[in-house]
């Protein structure tokens, strides 16, 4: 089952729920642990895609020589 990160708009804690597919595309709309607030947002995470290059495997979306894969 899919985590989702959200936030409450009165308090501004950030929590993660655990929903299925079916129950977020039905309007999921939790509620704050902290002040039980229904006012929250889903926070969107960055995805680290992964892409074929010229058929030598999977490689990260950085380039050789730049430095940042080692």
């Amino acid at each position: 089952m899919p985590l989702y990160d959200y936030q409450c708009e009165e308090c501004r804690t950030v929590f993660e729920v655990r929903a299925t597919i079916h129950e977020k595309e039905t309007g999921l709309q939790p509620e704050c642990p902290a002040c039980h607030s229904e006012k929250t947002h889903q926070l969107l995470n960055a995805i680290f895609m992964l892409h074929s290059k010229g058929g030598s495997g999977f490689q990260g979306s950085c380039e050789p020589g730049s430095g940042c894969c080692g």
